[in-house]
């Protein structure tokens, strides 16, 4: 029995990784910023007026949740390369903010529930009151509680400590960019709605994930 030693990657093997990772890390957070772009309703709108705004717009929450399903694709996959790239920056920083970020992330695909039920119901008939309650019900239920915390929490702390992981490794404007994006996503989300607004802080977290996929052969653990 013979066995084949594997090949060391080449240059071009390298180099063919790294344009497939630039283009991958931006792809999730540029899918949110256009999903936070074109939303018929506001994160902080009650159940009742997010069903109403829903049915009234079903092109733009279909839209919703197709940008929603690209970005939970490849979401974690960003995490995973931008997360390299810290953790081999800052061991100890870049590997708590690439766990963070992951865990948030991902977290996402068990919140979403609700913002498909608003596009089904109306065409099944239900009336939105109907659907505002069942929204409510699905949004109180304790394993959606749990991940819409680790979303919020993961997503938001995380993008913070991997832009300072990477603070020496990119561009500090760069850096810069992606410690602020997503605490400003939670500004124009929450705090003073905006949905160009929040959809240019995505587009910071876009730019951060996407230069810091450029750094990835460069920075060797």
């Amino acid at each position: 029995m013979t066995t084949t030693a594997l090949a060391p990657p080449t240059g071009a093997d390298r180099s063919h990784r790294l344009r497939t990772a630039v283009l991958i890390a931006p792809i999730g957070p540029l899918a949110v910023a256009a999903l936070r772009g074109v939303m018929p309703y506001s994160t902080d709108d009650d159940p009742l007026t997010i069903a109403t705004s829903a049915a009234d717009r079903p092109g733009a929450q279909s839209a919703v949740l197709w940008l929603a399903y690209l970005a939970l694709l490849t979401l974690p996959l960003g995490v995973l390369v931008v997360g390299r790239v810290a953790a081999a920056a800052r061991p100890v920083l870049g590997t708590v903010a690439a766990v963070l970020s992951w865990v948030g992330f991902t977290s996402l695909f068990w919140v979403t529930a609700s913002d498909q039920l608003v596009l089904a119901a109306p065409r099944a008939g239900v009336a939105p009151g109907t659907v505002a309650a069942l929204s409510g019900a699905l949004d109180a239920n304790p394993t959606a509680v749990v991940a819409s915390l680790l979303f919020v929490g993961g997503h938001i702390l995380g993008t913070v400590l991997l832009g300072i992981a990477l603070w020496r490794v990119i561009p500090r404007w760069v850096a810069v960019a992606l410690v602020v994006s997503q605490p400003l996503h939670l500004v124009f989300a929450v705090v003073v709605p905006n949905h160009l607004l929040d959809a240019l802080a995505w587009c910071l977290t876009a730019l951060g994930f996407g230069v810091a996929a450029t750094a990835a052969g460069r920075v060797q653990r």
